[in-house]
């Protein structure tokens, strides 16, 4: 089947003719890709081989999942390692038995209990003031440690275990509610009663014939809890690792983000070339004749805009802090902007304004939910670009010089959007 996910275009084979487990990545050709002979495994079209879920899963997010500043992303490496180290294992020696898929060990399920609760407490402690683990949005934190936990939640975290940990049934109820979750994972049932061993499903599970060497047993797997996609009659014992990967299939219908500009004419105006010069080069005799020279009329619009709450202001640098926190968040527009934003003024006595370079002739925060948080705290005007009050704008603006008449405050500071 044909899926879309953050940002790529996946065929999924995961059953007959297509693959058959068991058969198809036991064929020379599949091991010559992937010697570890192990799904989930991927392929692309220009012959592009990766095997482990967590790097396939990095590869096919897009950049908002992946995180999009370097801290953000590294936070996002922590949790999918911390899934992996932290969570799996014990999640695995706990739940693996309630589904006879492993032999039961009563020390080493209470030991499993004993790490699954200080997992949780990590876990609640982090998400007291956060709805997701990294960021404001889903990213691949969640989606790998959701379905990390999913087997916990499902088979073995009844209310009474689960209760002093509010705050992680709160985010894993809000992650498995997202569309994208529920495409993959259906409706997920939290568990009423924590499922103990059945020795009569494990036996059944036992193969006839020969006695199951230790990993096939699953006592040196590492494979997670995952959802079943198939059940096939005709195999009796599932291993763990043959199961489609539940984040990559989340990730699958993860849709991708459009691109607001996308419909716009191609610009003769390259933002990039002027962004090199505005960094490298002298402002008032070479960035600013470059911007007149080549800026595209079109293609572009210049905007003023003004803090609507400068009463509001208290010390400088934390006012500064609103406009270095505006930038962060609007980090995915900055391929397709620039702005100058100054604080004028003093500590108790100051504003803020600036001057925005936008592709295209809107107001460019309006085209994505993501670009909506702050804007709305400026009066926003825009300026025609032939008028001499625009040139005067920009020349001080950039330049961080002039009188500034409109202001009435001295420069303080200025912050650059680039």
């Amino acid at each position: 089947s044909n899926i879309s996910n953050g940002g790529a275009r996946l065929k999924l084979a995961s059953s007959s003719p297509a693959f058959t487990f068991g058969q198809t990545n036991r064929t020379p050709a599949f091991l010559g890709n992937f010697p570890l002979g192990k799904v989930p495994a991927y392929q692309g079209d220009d012959g592009f081989c990766l095997f482990e879920s967590n790097a396939i899963a990095h590869y096919l997010s897009n950049e908002a999942l992946r995180g999009a500043t370097p801290q953000a992303a590294a936070q996002v490496l922590q949790w999918v390692s911390f899934a992996d180290s932290e969570i799996i294992p014990p999640a695995s020696a706990w739940v693996f038995p309630t589904l006879g898929i492993m032999q039961f060990n009563k020390q080493a399920t209470e030991q499993a209990k004993e790490d699954v609760k200080r997992v949780l407490t990590v876990l609640n402690q982090h998400l007291t003031t956060r709805t997701f683990l990294v960021g404001e949005r889903v990213s691949l934190a969640d989606i790998t440690v959701v379905c990390s936990m999913l087997w916990l939640y499902k088979q073995v975290l009844e209310p009474s275990f689960r209760q002093p940990y509010p705050n992680v049934t709160r985010w894993f109820v809000t992650c498995v509610n997202q569309p994208q979750f529920k495409a993959v994972l259906g409706e997920v049932k939290l568990c009423e009663k924590m499922a103990q061993f059945d020795a009569k499903k494990f036996a059944e599970m036992q193969p006839k014939k020969e006695t199951p060497s230790k990993k096939e047993k699953g006592g040196k797997e590492t494979a997670k809890p995952q959802e079943k996609k198939e059940k096939k009659k005709e195999e009796k014992k599932p291993a763990p690792e043959e199961e489609m990967d539940d984040c990559d299939a989340v990730l699958a219908a993860e849709p991708k983000a459009k691109d607001p500009f996308a419909q716009l004419p191609k610009s003769t105006f390259v933002m990039d070339e002027f962004k090199r010069k505005y960094s490298n080069e002298d402002t008032l005799t070479v960035a600013l004749p470059h911007f007149w020279e080549h800026l595209d009329r079109e293609g572009y619009s210049i905007w003023y805009g003004q803090y609507k709450y400068p009463e509001e202001l208290t010390l400088t640098f934390k006012s500064c802090n609103l406009i270095t926190g505006m930038f962060q968040r609007l980090d995915k527009l900055r391929k397709n902007a620039f702005a100058s934003v100054i604080l004028f003024g003093t500590n108790n006595d100051s504003s803020i304004s600036g001057i925005w370079v936008f592709r295209g002739q809107e107001l460019a925060f309006t085209l994505s939910e993501d670009w909506q948080i702050d804007y709305e705290s400026y009066d926003w005007r825009k300026l025609d670009p032939d008028s001499e009050e625009c040139k005067t704008m920009v020349k001080e603006y950039f330049a961080w010089e002039g009188d500034f008449k409109h202001v009435g405050k001295p420069f303080n500071q200025g912050k650059i959007f680039k």
